[in-house]
């Protein structure tokens, strides 16, 4: 359903415990909406299926590399690691149970239907600065993507997690030459600076051009090991 005049149509709108969360409809695509900021829609997805298989590249050809995916947003990222044989487990963390539940049942589920489906996949409901401060497992890649980039976070508490502490948390969830990779609307140079400053080496980013505007990028590091 569009309206008359073309513009969003509302499809879901609930209080999440970081604020409000919205899923609209905008023509054919689909829109995730979180405190009146736009995070993400349905219109593209190449850059967050750069940010899997920039990952995937950059691991040292291990058999069944497991992935964390931080954020389920509309699914890209799950749905191209579940096409892809050569992963092992792949467990996302999303902290929005109207996320979830718009994949799960909602109109979201026409994307990841069939990766929720792949018995790799498990979707943990959690903050991911939470989850890997805390977490006892480990992973041969974290694909990260929770916010506009490392200077544009959707809460501020997600600003720790680009910081020198979250960066060691996210060395710390990583084997031994595991692969960091960080999703951004713009590239950030002093991000680079800053992964290196917390030991990741093989530091890059690659990017993605978009219609109008300065290009998404992927940030990498590899950890020591």
């Amino acid at each position: 359903m569009v309206a008359p005049d073309d513009s969003p149509v509302v499809l879901d709108r609930r209080e999440g415990p970081h604020g409000e969360v919205v899923l609209r409809r905008h023509g054919a695509l689909l829109q995730i909406i979180a405190n009146g900021c736009f995070l993400m829609d349905t219109s593209d997805g190449r850059s967050e299926r750069l940010l899997v298989d920039a990952a995937r590249d950059a691991l040292d050809g291990r058999p069944a590399p497991a992935v964390l995916i931080g954020g389920l947003g509309v699914g890209f990222s799950l749905a191209h690691a579940s096409e892809d044989p050569r992963w092992g487990r792949i467990t996302v963390v999303e902290r929005e149970a109207a996320v979830i539940d718009w994949h799960r049942t909602g109109p979201l589920s026409a994307l990841t239907a069939a990766a929720l489906a792949d018995p790799r996949t498990e979707v943990v409901r959690d903050d991911l600065v939470h989850y890997v401060n805390e977490t006892s497992d480990t992973f041969d890649a974290l694909c990260l993507d929770i916010d506009n980039g490392p200077g544009w976070t959707v809460t501020e508490d997600n600003a720790g997690l680009y910081s020198p502490d979250g960066l060691a948390a996210c060395a710390r969830a990583l084997r031994p030459g595991g692969v960091l990779a960080v999703w951004s609307a713009k590239p950030s140079p002093e991000f680079e600076g800053t992964l290196r400053n917390a030991g990741f080496r093989r530091v890059r980013t690659e990017e993605v051009p978009v219609a109008r505007g300065v290009p998404d990028a992927v940030h990498l590091g590899v950890r020591p090991g």
